[in-house]
């Protein structure tokens, strides 16, 4: 990563045995690990792994090429400028982004070949895109069956089946999918999912009898591709899943057999001691109790950790803290709990915000409980100000390339 500057340019990456200050780290080797437990959980369905938000968080393009290493045939992103990024970066494999505006590019998409989601009123934009590219788009007509979001209304339907039958028959697109999104998968006992799901199978054999051909067929998120194989169907996207984190209340990441993928670590900046009744940090709402050695930590808000999360754990040398005070845009604080500490080789020691757990260390669902919020948020929020560091990347330079071919 650079920054520009006013002389020019600069490396902000760590010197020749340097720490960075701050960074997500993010293991690729756990994200194959997952990848491949979700596509035996799903078997014989394929995989779509779902990086959208910069892989939630976790940094697209490496994610995505992990997964496909993994044995995800499929991507998945929101927005068409996402998958346009993937392309850019030399990525081929089936690709699909879902959420567009009347501003969408849709010409960029169908030039690319990225498959484009369609809930009903894109279709003619499509169709024009098509036209103007003198290239069939390849499209994926999506179905509300009980979200409440995007997808066409069931009422709906039987017409825009229809009319992307009449375009098919021109030649200006392909129907390539035929898919929908489950609202309550994340709790299991809840009847939604098997009422979504009935009306999915309607919505299907009316576009069969329309002579719809679907390449793929696809419903299930991760949490019912971990529980509900009746919802799997050709393909299943799967998202918090690929990232090691858990989509059930009641169940961990080890129980489910996935490894969290990101671990948020920096540096204690400044390590001293204080008296008793010492306030900290704006408002001053905690205040020391007793002689105590408070720890500065220098991440915040703007690098992506909740305003909210007050009391949120974080490891420095071997045990685990919680956050006093609030936190404030750059930087926290621990109450390290005693005096004597600030000459203990403290400054400088790495301070461990969440990881993957093994150790007894924190987590993410740490982070989300003390927020009041879901993991999901807690990785995708980190910002770009924090350095993503990629461990277990497959080399791909040039001389790699020569060594592996000799």
């Amino acid at each position: 990563m650079t920054y520009p500057a006013t002389t020019g340019e600069f490396s902000a990456a760590p010197g020749h045995g340097s720490r960075y200050e701050r960074s997500a780290v993010i293991d690729l080797d756990a994200i194959r690990h997952n990848v491949r437990r979700l596509a035996d959980a799903a078997s014989p369905a394929k995989v779509m792994a779902v990086v959208k938000a910069d892989a939630y968080g976790h940094g697209a393009v490496p994610v995505a090429r992990a997964a496909l290493e993994a044995g995800a045939s499929w991507l998945g992103v929101a927005h068409i400028s996402e998958a346009l990024a993937l392309r850019a970066a030399g990525i081929d494999a089936p690709l699909l982004a879902w959420l567009h505006t009347t501003e969408s590019n849709f010409g960029a998409a169908v030039a690319a070949g990225v498959d484009i989601g369609c809930s009903g009123w894109e279709l003619d934009r499509i169709v024009a895109a098509a036209r103007e590219q003198e290239r069939p788009a390849r499209i994926h007509l999506k179905v509300d069956t009980g979200l409440g979001r995007n997808g066409a209304a069931v009422d709906s339907w039987d017409q825009l089946v229809g009319e992307a039958m009449d375009y098919q028959d021109q030649g200006l697109l392909r129907v390539v999918g035929i898919f929908s999104h489950l609202a309550v998968a994340d709790e299991p006992e809840r009847p939604e999912t098997d009422q979504q799901l009935a009306t999915f199978r309607e919505v299907l054999a009316v576009a069969e009898d329309a002579g719809v051909d679907p390449e793929v067929r696809h419903l299930a998120n991760t949490p019912a591709t971990l529980s509900r194989p009746d919802t799997h169907f050709d393909l299943v996207r799967v998202g918090l899943g690929i990232y090691g984190l858990s989509p059930f209340a009641g169940q961990s990441s080890a129980e489910l057999g996935l490894r969290p993928a990101m671990t948020l670590r920096t540096l204690v900046s400044q390590c001293k001691e204080v008296p008793d009744g010492q306030g900290v940090s704006y408002g001053l709402h905690y205040r020391t109790q007793g002689d105590s050695t408070l720890g500065l930590i220098p991440v915040g808000y703007a690098d992506g950790v909740p305003r909210s999360a007050t009391g949120g754990p974080v490891r420095v040398a071997g045990r685990t803290y919680p956050v006093v005070g609030r936190i404030a845009m750059d930087q926290m604080v621990v109450d390290l709990g005693r005096a004597g500490l600030a000459g203990a080789d403290l400054l400088g020691a790495e301070a461990e915000l969440f990881g993957d757990g093994a150790d007894g260390g924190p987590t993410a669902d740490d982070w989300a409980r003390a927020a009041g919020t879901i993991n999901y948020e807690i990785v995708t929020r980190i910002s770009p100000r924090v350095p993503r560091r990629f461990i277990n990347e497959k080399d791909r330079s040039p001389k790699a390339s020569q060594e592996k071919l000799s």
